[in-house]
Formats: C-alpha cells, structure tokens, sequence
C-alpha cells in the first residue's frame, strides 16, 4: 500500500472528525478503505503461506501448500 495512500486515508478521517465529509469525499474513504483492507489481506495470506511446520515424525510441512490452495464455501 502506497503511503500516500495512506496518508490520504488518515487526511480523510481527520476532517470527518472535525468538519464532516462531502458525498463524493465519503465515496473516496470507501474506496481507499477497501483497497487497505484487500492489501492487508494479501499480505497476511502471503505470510501465512510461508509458513512451515514440523510434524511430530519430523517432516516438514508447508501450510500454504496444505491448506492456501483450498477454497472457503
């Protein structure tokens, strides 16, 4: 995530606080927001598949490649 969007994000939310928001300024927040959250997402994901495990028998399991590539229903 860019830091400027970032701190686009922060800007946005110290003027709702102080002077409130236009449509088209609540719109942005929205959008930016679920950029973030979906960056966030990705990263957390990236680091969870990296992981490795040892089993009690001594191998090695990577979680990405165990559990990343199953689908939520």
């Amino acid at each position: 995530m860019d830091e400027k969007l970032i701190a686009r994000i922060n800007e946005l939310a110290r003027k709702a606080k102080a002077e409130g928001l236009t449509e088209e300024e609540k719109a942005e927040r929205t959008k930016l927001r679920s950029e973030y959250i979906a960056a966030i997402k990705m990263n957390l994901r990236s680091q969870l598949d990296n992981i490795d495990i040892q089993e009690k028998d001594g191998t090695i399991v990577n979680l990405g490649e165990k559990y990343g590539s199953k689908k939520s229903h």
